[in-house]
């Protein structure tokens, strides 16, 4: 038995030929919904099952050609096909579809590069009123996008994965474009880049995946309909002595997602994002130009001040112990209620760590995906607890940590996170199978934390 929509179909098995009557009887959209779901070279042997199938499939809306798959169902005994297999084979379904709306046409050319060919084949997709494109290219000379890609009026989804610099021509306007995903491209200059981020009226998710700004010294994404922004930056290998820094100013009004991952040797500063609810930064550790990245990192932090829950993993906090003097203009979060770490915590982490959660004053959940480095040497006297952070005493409630190791540094962590919480409710301890493994230990472990004085009477520490 199979609901689409508000339609039921029953299939019942009543004799050898049953199935494939069931299978003529079904209505078009039936078909079409089934073999939306078929690669496109599979879509078309269908046409083999009955006479009822043998032109279906010309009409689909979903149409799926990638190359490699040639290369992956070929046999050690065969020679692989031919360029011209592949380009023939896209020429022929789309000069038999007719004049029917693609829904979702991907093209993916890893292997075969036809340059006058992909552009007749995308033009043929822009013709046909696609609205979701997805373009995976990997050129070997300079390769241009045809014009009509440009000013698609159909086009609500956008994904180019092209490893050559992003040209457009004079116009650019996607009315209806709310989906933007770019990787792999490199901008040319600064007023193409912006024309394209202007071009795109009501885009609410942009994604911009190891994109090269070299030749790029000021970006502006301005959008007051973008609620999605992801970035994740491209190292940048070049000689350390030459200037890559890249201001990329974020005007987005309604903004309620944040993604940032990657080494930021380019300048991010986030100017209006009040609304920003969700923000995740991920920065490596820098192995050069340490204090430039501390500063990036802080600028990229000031303009994320109204957010409510905060993600930060590998050493953003700890990039903030390069920053220097900058570390000042660290703004104060009074919306963030929930911050999680997912890192381990190390030794230049502990007392940024905490200098981090003075700023956050109404702090609720913290959560530790990893456990404290061996490198971390924690004890009750140290200077880290004359300036408790006042959200741990009266705002927070709720503390995980995951990977739990259970040795001296951590356990005097927990120790003195119950003995100062007065509001906390919950501490909930997440064991390593080292621990987990040694019996004795971990009755220890739970004694010293379940026996410690808690300023919060109502807090119940939980292990798993």
């Amino acid at each position: 038995m199979s609901d689409i929509g508000q339609t039921r179909y029953v299939i019942q098995d009543t004799g050898d030929n049953a199935n494939a009557d069931d299978i003529n009887r079904l209505p078009d959209c039936i078909i079409h919904h089934i073999l939306s779901f078929i690669p496109t070279k599979d879509v078309v042997k269908t046409a083999i099952l009955s006479k009822t199938w043998n032109n279906v499939w010309t009409s689909v809306s979903n149409l799926d050609f990638d190359d490699s798959l040639l290369y992956a169902n070929e046999t050690d005994n065969r020679d692989p096909p031919e360029e011209t297999c592949f380009i023939d084979f896209v020429e022929r379904v789309l000069s038999l579809r007719g004049a029917s709306n693609i829904h979702k046409f991907r093209l993916s050319c890893r292997v075969f590069f036809n340059a006058p060919c992909i552009h007749s084949r995308i033009s043929s997709a822009i013709a046909h009123n696609v609205e979701n494109l997805d373009l995976c290219l990997f050129v070997d000379d300079p390769f241009v996008l045809p014009g009509s890609l440009f000013c698609s009026q159909t086009l609500t989804n956008l994904k180019v994965e092209m490893n050559c610099s992003l040209e457009f021509l004079s116009f650019i306007h996607f009315p209806c474009l709310k989906t933007l995903y770019l990787s792999l491209v490199t901008f040319a200059n600064d007023g193409s880049t912006q024309k394209l981020f202007s071009g795109c009226p009501v885009l609410e998710e942009l994604t911009l995946v190891d994109c090269e700004w070299l030749n790029i010294k000021n970006i502006t994404i301005s959008s007051p309909t973008l609620k999605w922004l992801t970035i994740d930056d491209l190292p940048y290998f070049g000689p350390p002595d030459e200037p890559k820094d890249c201001k990329i100013k974020i005007y987005a009004s309604n903004l309620e997602y944040f993604k940032y991952t990657g080494y930021p040797s380019n300048d991010i500063i986030v100017c209006d994002v009040s609304s920003v609810v969700k923000a995740y930064i991920s920065v490596p550790v820098p192995h050069e130009k340490q204090k430039e990245v501390g500063s990036h990192v802080v600028n990229l932090l000031k303009g994320l001040s109204k957010v409510v829950f905060l993600n930060v993993s590998d050493h953003t906090i700890e990039s903030l112990v390069f920053s220097g003097s900058m570390v000042v203009n660290l703004p104060v979060f009074k919306n963030l209620t929930c911050l999680e770490m997912t890192m381990e915590i190390r030794k230049l982490t502990i007392e940024a760590l905490m200098k981090f959660l003075n700023m956050c004053p109404n702090l609720q959940s913290l959560y530790f995906s990893e456990g404290f480095n061996h490198d971390v040497c924690v004890a009750q006297n140290d200077l880290i607890w004359s300036s408790l952070p006042k959200c741990i005493s009266f705002c927070l409630k709720m503390l995980t940590f995951k990977s739990f190791n259970g040795n001296d540094s951590e356990i005097c962590f927990l120790k003195c996170i119950l003995h100062h919480a007065y509001v906390l409710e919950k501490m909930d301890i997440s064991c390593c199978e080292s621990l987990y493994g040694d019996p004795n230990r971990m009755k220890a472990v739970k004694e010293a934390l379940q026996t410690v004085s808690k300023d919060s009477k109502s807090c119940v520490v939980t292990f798993s």
